[in-house]
């Protein structure tokens, strides 16, 4: 099974718990598709690098109008070994994407691991730092 997929799981099972209300849509693009399916959504996305979770809830605070999150596997490294740039350009198109969204008023980061990524929700729909 796709390990990030777990992640997707857990999250989902979580939100569902912990914020029953809160509105959430999962990006179908990183699981296992075949290639007929990836195909036709690569074929309608509006960029490279588009979010994993997208958390349609403004924060408490007012400061973000939802929290995009790109989600990786326990133990992915985001930086190479000089850590002043993305580990690839994969990582480097999502980081892009992501500061794209915060330009726009989204918290935008990436979670890695089921903890870390649970941080960040935790840390967004209750604190709203």
């Amino acid at each position: 099974m796709n390990r990030e997929y777990q992640i997707y799981r857990n999250i989902a099972y979580y939100l569902r718990l912990q914020y029953p209300k809160v509105l959430y849509h999962f990006d179908p693009t990183g699981l296992n598709l075949s290639k007929t399916q990836s195909g036709q959504l690569k074929a309608i996305q509006g960029g490279k690098g588009y979010p994993d979770l997208f958390i349609i809830e403004r924060s408490k605070d007012g400061k973000y109008n939802g929290l995009f999150l790109e989600i990786k596997a326990e133990g992915t490294r985001l930086l190479d070994k000089t850590r002043s740039n993305y580990a690839n350009d994969h990582l480097t198109d999502q980081a892009m994407f992501l500061y794209e969204l915060s330009k726009r008023g989204f918290k935008a980061e990436f979670g890695v691991g089921f903890d870390e990524c649970m941080k960040v929700i935790d840390n967004y729909l209750r604190n709203s730092s």
